[in-house]
């Protein structure tokens, strides 16, 4: 069977990072392939707001000039909409900088926790007036450069307040030194350090502390890789229907850990292909039950869950705590549609466990959570009858998603 090819837009997480490496770099940087997303979009118009010139009138190409003292306003408000990102890596960049910095976002991110960011930054000796709830948005940073230091960090909640870090870590005065407790996601970050290499910075990691040195970023033509996370809809589609999917420019050279999804995969029976610059699944006949933890691939998590019915035997995810800290509660979001649809399923505080079933159509309650419908989506491959409550929420990192799963359908003659 000849494989279809989908391309995939850019990877939020490296565009995420990559905006904030352009605008410290002393210089101006060209993105390519950037991923245009609301999230994106809000992370560029976050940056925007502090005064950093952002370019984004080509859909091939970003232009990003470079403040390396931080945000060159004195004043600024922020507004970072749904995007976990621009909420937890922007107020570090404005700690480097020298006036008062507000940031506020929608009522979900509100929600979701900022403490772990807040007080390291007081640690560091940043002025932080909280203006709502304690440890939430919205807050102001009152800058008046980094000095650095050494602080100890809490990063069993999200990998998102380190990467924060460790990125503003070069504009510090005296570098930083964090040492580490409870690390989830250790992928992102190793991400995050291979592009601080890529933009000039060296961080040293002796067992739980990074080193980051007082250097300067420098300017790059950077081009974006396909994002892994969305991938995973693609490589499942092809899991659950039996046929063979390509996924070019995302292979075993890439920089994200969602990549491993494929890894899954392969333990539940599909035959897959990697080279440096492509990943290929090839679904079988009936998918196996698997036990796995995807505490480094939790964004993921709802992806398997949502194909799960389909094995022949229970399929378990552990150690995913944090996947309820993120859009949603994804781990209770994924218990209740899969209830919806019919499917015995039963979760604990960081696991679900799903038992083998013939979903049936229902309404998918996404949650305003991009990756709960993408994902329950894939269902529908099988399931005729789903629907979603709130399908454009995909616009957040994946606006093509569902142009992109009609193409599918259509070529294999699902339509």
């Amino acid at each position: 069977m000849s494989a279809t090819v989908v391309r995939v837009p850019g990877s939020k997480s490296i565009m995420a990072r990559a905006l904030f490496l352009a605008a410290a770099a002393d210089g101006v940087t060209t993105l390519r392939h950037p991923l245009r997303s609301d999230d994106t979009e809000a992370f560029a118009d976050g940056l925007r707001a502090l005064g950093i010139d952002v370019d984004l009138a080509s859909d091939d190409a970003w232009v990003v000039t470079g403040h390396p003292d931080g945000p060159p306003l004195p004043a600024a408000r922020a507004y970072t909409r749904d995007a976990g990102t621009a909420s937890r890596f922007l107020p570090a960049l404005a700690a480097v900088g020298h006036g008062e910095y507000a940031f506020d976002a929608s009522a979900q991110m509100r929600r979701r926790p900022m403490d772990p960011l807040i007080g390291a930054l007081r640690a560091l000796g940043v002025e932080i007036r909280e203006d709502g709830e304690p440890g939430r948005l919205p807050f102001t940073v009152v800058g008046r450069g980094l000095k650095g230091g050494t602080l100890t960090l809490d990063a069993s909640i999200s990998s998102q307040f380190l990467t924060a870090l460790l990125l503003a870590g070069p504009l510090a005065a005296d570098g930083l030194a964090i040492t580490v407790t409870g690390m989830v996601s250790v992928p992102y970050v190793e991400m995050t350090l291979a592009m601080m290499r890529q933009f000039g910075v060296t961080v040293e990691r002796d067992g739980d502390t990074f080193r980051v040195p007082a250097a300067p970023y420098g300017p790059r033509d950077y081009d974006v890789e396909p994002d892994a996370s969305s991938a995973s809809y693609v490589l499942a589609a092809a899991a659950v229907t039996g046929r063979t999917v390509t996924v070019p420019g995302l292979g075993t050279g890439s920089l994200q850990g969602d990549v491993r999804f494929a890894d899954v995969l392969r333990r539940m029976g599909c035959d897959v292909h990697q080279d440096a610059t492509s990943t290929t699944v090839t679904g079988p006949a009936s998918l196996t039950g698997v036990t796995v933890n995807m505490r480094d691939i939790s964004d993921t998590m709802p992806t398997l869950a949502a194909i799960a019915p389909f094995a022949t035997g229970p399929v378990r995810i552990e150690d995913v705590y944090n996947t309820r800290v993120k859009e949603c509660d994804r781990l209770a979001a994924c218990e209740e549609n899969l209830r919806r649809l019919g499917v015995t399923v039963a979760t604990g505080r960081d696991w679900i466990e799903i038992q083998p079933g013939t979903p049936t159509g229902a309404e998918i309650a996404c949650f305003a959570d991009h990756r709960i419908a993408m994902s329950f989506s894939i269902t529908g491959l099988r399931t005729p009858g789903i629907t979603l409550d709130d399908p454009q929420c995909v616009k957040k990192t994946f606006p093509t998603f569902h142009t992109m799963l009609a193409d599918l359908r259509a070529q294999w003659g699902m339509a």
